[in-house]
């Protein structure tokens, strides 16, 4: 390996394109100096604790090592600062009890046992020597062996973090917390993303910037430095950035906005910084910030904001880093947000994130399209119509689509079936939306006429109302909050919405209280969600949509703007308390006109209802041609659920009475 790459060997280089075969070099891994003089400490202590472990010695006292001179025992000694030690002569081992040790240890006082200790020796004839002092070797365990083992603990701490980053491994909060996905494992292209093919085709221009690009500085041109992704939750924003970078084969830097800020003053901006650093070093690549509104609201917003707040530095970090990229820096930022109305102008001017692609809730075709997509890992049956569960799923975003496939797969295989059905998909679209039916849940009669005929107005009037969306089916097992449903099946998506269509609603959600005053002789809580929804939308047509003849073509709703930027405190409003009494006053009049249709229209179709709300007792839920049946007049003919449960039951406890045939054997 060259010297130059010792010197700096992270980050690894990086392949250039026109070397496609080539990896790159592999980091160094050598050891330094500190590593080497560690490793030789460790061993010395190993060895010096071995030795004494090995030898074998025989520690006695004072009085028995001069009782052992005077008993001839001794062969030699060796007199050291504090202790002597010495070895027994045969006299000694022969006398001494067996397998006893050879040398023995005595420690003493020199000031008071030196005259006498040699004067002893010379007297019974042992050999004796005095020990050289090993001053050195001393120093070395007491004071150089303790200071050495901490210079290597500081220098494996700080030392050695420090080439990784500012602050090492016990202040590494400064670095960047993304997750890097390289080139080899891009496996997300625009094949996977399906239902946003006008911002596929706005961020084609991105990629073959990524792709080639000289090819745009041939003009002059200057490809958008940033890109922000708008939309709602689910619909796919993050995975079209990862799409993004697999199309274009390049790296890919994913971090969410909540990841910069810490309990530490001024380590989101450290973060950035580093982040940018190495996304420069890596280029061309694509940095993408998850949910940016989390550091990227407008600045002095609020009561708590400040210019010393930890999230405008880090939002004021990111703004000089992407003022700071070069013409040709191939770096492209993509963030996503479903809050764009909150984020400040100076992050989405242009220079910064000047191109807006807005990603919407997928269209008929776009759901028909990601069905598509999220099915082709599962096996579909036959009856499989996903144009029809399409239709049945309008709002639905792309996220709500995939979990639909998966609980369909999922309820499939725990019934044992050999392909997921149509009727899987429709419960599982039902068990998304709604939650799941408690069919187990035991229900008062008379709790259940109530639902079933509250659950029959819904159904007549939606079928009856040619403004309304058709019928799909209807059910009174509790699903979620709700004690009973009525499914609606959308033949478009509505952009836009008529006074007709929005009065047809509302006779929709009033219909269920006006049966229940009809045929109940009583009302109940059951209509709770129909009033709720009922009122937000004639608030709608009154304050935004202007569908008021008494108010015009004023628009009285909150200004959001003003509302995100708190000069509008809570409970205010920006019209007179004249204006609020007309504005109540028009909102009673269009919900007690739909009221009044929906009483009508009931009251001359009620032996209809009632055949509805029998059948629904009956059945328990309808389609939408079970209930086309009853209307025009005739009879169902299908089993109940008591039947198919009992069938089953039957099924499970029938004895096998006929027995197995055998085979004839063939004649010789």
């Amino acid at each position: 390996m060259s010297k130059s790459q010792n010197k700096n060997p992270t980050p690894p280089r990086r392949v250039p394109q026109n070397e496609p075969g080539k990896k790159p070099p592999l980091p160094s891994y050598r050891r330094g100096p500190f590593s080497y003089i560690i490793i030789a400490i460790i061993i010395f202590t190993a060895m010096m604790l071995m030795k004494g472990l090995q030898n074998n010695v025989d520690k006695i006292r004072c009085d028995e090592f001069f009782q052992y001179l005077d008993d001839g025992y001794i062969e030699k000694v060796e007199i050291k600062d504090t202790e002597i030690t010495g070895e027994f002569n045969e006299t000694g081992i022969n006398n001494r009890p067996e397998n006893a040790p050879v040398e023995f240890l005595v420690n003493y006082k020199p000031d008071v046992f030196r005259e006498k200790l040699v004067e002893k020796l010379e007297e019974s004839g042992v050999k004796w020597e005095t020990a050289k002092q090993r001053i050195w070797l001393m120093m070395l365990i007491q004071w150089l062996l303790p200071l050495l083992l901490l210079i290597g603990f500081f220098y494996f701490i700080f030392a050695r973090n420090l080439r990784s980053g500012a602050g090492g491994m016990l202040m590494s909060f400064g670095r960047s917390r993304h997750r890097l996905q390289g080139k080899d494992r891009a496996n997300v292209t625009f094949e996977d993303v399906a239902g946003v093919e006008e911002a596929k085709e706005e961020v084609a221009e991105t990629i073959e910037f990524l792709k080639k690009p000289k090819k745009f500085q041939r003009l002059g041109g200057r490809i958008p430095r940033g890109v922000l992704l708008v939309g709602p939750p689910g619909c796919g924003k993050t995975l079209l950035a990862k799409a993004i970078a697999g199309q274009a084969d390049v790296p890919f830097f994913s971090i969410s906005g909540s990841d910069f800020v810490e309990m530490f003053v001024g380590v989101g901006a450290s973060r950035v910084r580093d982040l940018f650093k190495q996304a420069k070093e890596n280029s061309p690549c694509i940095i993408f910030l998850d949910e940016v509104d989390a550091i990227g609201r407008k600045r002095g917003a609020g009561f708590a904001g400040g210019g010393h707040d930890e999230r405008e530095q880090t939002l004021n970090a990111i703004l000089v880093e992407m003022d700071g990229f070069d013409t040709n820096d191939q770096v492209i930022v993509i963030a996503a947000t479903n809050r764009a109305d909150i984020l400040d102008h100076a992050l989405t001017r242009p220079g910064r994130f000047d191109r807006q692609v807005f990603i919407p809730l997928p269209d008929l075709k776009g759901r028909v399209d990601i069905l598509k997509v999220h099915s082709k890992k599962v096996k579909l049956g036959p009856d499989i119509n996903l144009e029809r569960l399409a239709r049945g799923t309008p709002m639905f975003s792309g996220a709500d689509l995939a979990a639909i496939i998966n609980e369909a797969a999922l309820a499939a295989t725990m019934a044992e079936k050999d392909s997921v059905e149509m009727a899987d998909l429709e419960e599982a679209r039902d068990k998304v939306r709604w939650g799941r039916a408690k069919k187990s849940r035991v229900i008062d009669q008379k709790e259940k006429e109530i639902t079933a005929y509250h659950e029959a107005g819904h159904t007549l009037v939606q079928s009856l109302l040619k403004d309304a969306d058709p019928l799909h089916k209807v059910s009174i097992i509790p699903r979620g909050p709700m004690g009973g449903a009525t499914f609606a099946l959308p033949e478009k998506d509505r952009t836009i919405f008529t006074r007709r269509y929005c009065m047809a609603l509302l006779q929709v959600c009033f219909s269920g209280r006006v049966a229940e005053e009809i045929f109940c002789d009583d009302i109940s809580s059951g209509a709770q969600s129909d009033i709720t929804q009922a009122t937000n939308i004639a608030k709608q047509m009154v304050l935004t949509w202007g569908m008021s003849d008494q108010l015009g073509l004023i628009n009285y709703g909150p200004d959001s703007t003003l509302k995100d930027l708190m000069y509008v405190m809570p409970g205010e409003k920006e019209y007179s308390e004249k204006t609020a009494e007309e504005i109540d006053a028009e909102i009673r009049k269009i919900a007690d006109e739909a009221y009044t249709k929906a009483k009508e229209l009931i009251e001359a179709n009620k032996d209809k209802l009632e055949k509805i709300a029998k059948a629904l007792l009956k059945y328990e839920t309808l389609d939408a041609n079970d209930v086309k049946l009853i209307i025009e007049g005739g009879e169902l003919d299908k089993p109940t659920v008591a039947d198919l449960l009992a069938a089953e039951q039957a099924k499970a406890e029938k004895p096998e009475t006929e027995p197995k045939k055998r085979k004839k054997k063939p004649a010789n």
